[in-house]
């Protein structure tokens, strides 16, 4: 970027040199986001019929907290909570998402220009950073990273129950797709910076933890593709949940293997 000599009153505005196609990256993240939210509150708000095709339960319902759901996870919620269940739990992943380090370079880029690209200016005057409401509640993200942990858990019990098939084991696609699903949840979580700091951080020397510096490696490594990571697995849980309702409305079939 360079710029010309500036008159009394003028305010510093760099020009942009950069020939090459800058804004195509921005351009797809900001579509793909816009996307995804779309079809996840569709999926969250107005598809509530459809998320379960036994044993198969969709991502975006798991845990199933209230007791008339297709499946019940956890029992929490009564017969009085006539919204989707959905709502109970969809607000963990969201808020761990929306506050990822990774994720708000994508949206600042891509909704705020804040900014486009690199050597290219800010699209607003002036920069407040993260200190003010409501991007302060960025730094929430560690307690998201916390809360994520448990939908986890039960993700990864709803692969195991997807080999259940009325009591006889068995496997089918869509267990592999949940299974392959819940890997990549697990890579993304396990890959966030929060999660480094959680094996790493606080410690004065790397050789009175041997343990926390081993997973500190394995976890450093994962976190250089956390990027890509991140993409996958935004990706392929909304291709999990359509797999699961286009089973549950009968308009796919899939292969089964049970023994």
């Amino acid at each position: 970027m360079t710029t010309e000599a500036l008159r009394p009153g003028q305010q510093f505005r760099p020009a942009i040199e950069r020939k090459d196609r800058w804004w195509v990256e921005p351009l797809i993240s900001g579509l793909v986001l816009v996307a995804f939210g779309l079809y996840a509150t569709w999926a969250a708000l107005f598809g509530n019929a459809g998320y379960y095709a036994a044993p198969y339960l969709s991502p975006f319902y798991s845990p199933c907290l209230v007791v008339t759901c297709e499946h019940v996870s956890l029992p929490l919620f009564g017969a009085w909570w006539a919204l989707s269940p959905a709502i109970l739990i969809l607000w963990v992943p969201l808020g761990f998402r929306t506050t990822c380090y990774y994720y708000r370079k994508a949206y600042y880029r891509a909704f705020f220009w804040s900014p486009p690209a690199c050597a290219v200016p800010d699209a607003r005057k002036r920069y407040s950073g993260e200190t003010k409401f409501p991007f302060i509640l960025q730094n929430l993200h560690r307690y998201f990273f916390w809360l994520s942990i448990p939908i986890l858990v039960f993700l990864w019990v709803d692969v195991f129950m997807a080999f259940n098939f009325d009591g006889r084991f068995g496997i089918g696609l869509g267990t592999v797709i949940l299974a392959a699903n819940t890997t990549l949840l697990t890579l993304y979580t396990a890959s966030c910076h929060a999660g480094r700091h959680l094996c790493g951080g606080g410690l004065k020397q790397f050789s009175s933890a041997p343990v926390r510096f081993s997973l500190w490696k394995i976890v450093s490594r994962l976190n250089e593709r956390h990027m890509q990571i991140a993409w996958v697995s935004l990706i392929g849980v909304a291709l999990t949940d359509l797999y699961v309702r286009l089973l549950a409305a009968g308009i796919i079939s899939e292969p089964r293997w049970v023994f």
